[in-house]
């Protein structure tokens, strides 16, 4: 399986120009013909597109040059070279794409199939046939085709998804993902199972809808502790959150808050959407227990759920399409 990379950062160089042609009309019976060199093709230009079938960055190599074509150059009979041909770099979905030397956003690839014009080709240089004029019947000259654009760009992934599922490590994540779509993600009991993003669909009555799972939050994430940086960019586009808490805990109150806590310090936004609160694991407490739990989090709507007897999960479903009902109707898309 390919590394699975969510930050890179490449260079670009879009195709130069092609040189104009110097040449001279050359018949039989016309002794002294006249310049007829054909002007250079236009570089080619680098594109780069979202497309699905790609989920993560791991396709590139660091440092690497992505180059389109150069222009063809012009030649005589006023021949003008045909264009470079353009490169297309392809992305997963959600990938933003950062000019590493100002730091400005060039594009946000949200939306699949939509082509971003990075680099542009430079322009084809004149052939000896464009600088004939009444005081110069035979040029000598030409001109060089003109550089294309070149930089480097810094390719961030964040992922898009509907749901984000947020909890401690080992809590149950990965397993809960597993029963309700279908993904196949890595499930162990030690704390950071799940190293890199998984995704799945949940094909649901009404609709389908993607849930990302991604590597547990610990105290101190948003300043990069644990796997910090890496977890919290990928849930910034999420519609609902899915706080996930493991019933055999006692702190339960101290994690929620924990986890919410991380949020806000990584991304103020993110505590303001949609949200449900599971209590996971639920075949291993007692009902008496459960029910203490419960109480600890009065306040919350909070949801008990087994992924291994799948007890509510059908509940949860229907609960995670009302939410997402609700975030589409704040965003204005019904």
């Amino acid at each position: 399986m390919a590394k699975f990379t969510d930050t890179i950062t490449i260079r670009i160089k879009a195709g130069d120009g092609g040189m104009g042609a110097v040449s001279f009309r050359r018949e039989k019976y016309i002794a002294n013909g006249g310049p007829d060199g054909g002007d250079g093709g236009k570089g080619g230009s680098v594109y780069i597109e979202a497309d699905r079938r790609y989920y993560n960055l791991s396709h590139f190599y660091k440092d690497r040059l992505y180059k389109a074509k150069r222009g063809v150059q012009g030649s005589g009979r006023n021949r003008h070279g045909a264009d470079g041909e353009d490169l297309v770099i392809l992305v997963p979905p959600g990938t933003q794409v950062t000019d590493s030397v100002t730091g400005d956003v060039i594009v946000d690839l949200v939306e699949e199939e939509k082509r971003s014009l990075i680099a542009e080709g430079g322009i084809g240089g004149k052939g000896n046939a464009f600088f004939k004029s009444s005081t110069n019947q035979a040029p000598r000259m030409a001109q060089e085709g003109m550089p294309g654009d070149e930089l480097e760009v810094i390719l961030n992934l964040k992922l898009i998804a509907d749901i984000g599922l947020v909890g401690l490590p080992n809590a149950g994540k990965s397993t809960l993902l597993s029963k309700l779509t279908n993904a196949k993600p890595k499930i162990a009991d030690y704390p950071f199972t799940t190293l890199i993003p998984n995704l799945g669909v949940v094909h649901s009555s009404k609709k389908e809808f993607l849930i990302a799972d991604i590597p547990g939050i610990i105290e101190g994430a948003h300043r990069g502790h644990g796997l910090g940086l890496s977890f919290l960019q990928h849930i910034e586009r999420v519609k609902v959150l899915l706080f996930l808490l493991d019933a055999t805990e006692e702190e339960l109150p101290y994690t929620l808050n924990l986890l919410r806590a991380e949020l806000n310090a990584y991304n103020a936004e993110l505590v303001n959407r949609p949200c449900l609160v599971l209590l996971s694991k639920m075949d291993l407490v007692t009902e008496e227990e459960l029910v203490g739990k419960l109480e600890l989090l009065s306040g919350e709507t909070v949801l008990p759920v087994s992924s291994v007897t799948e007890e509510n999960l059908d509940k949860l479903t229907t609960q995670l399409e009302k939410l997402l009902e609700k975030a589409n109707a704040q965003e204005g898309t019904g």
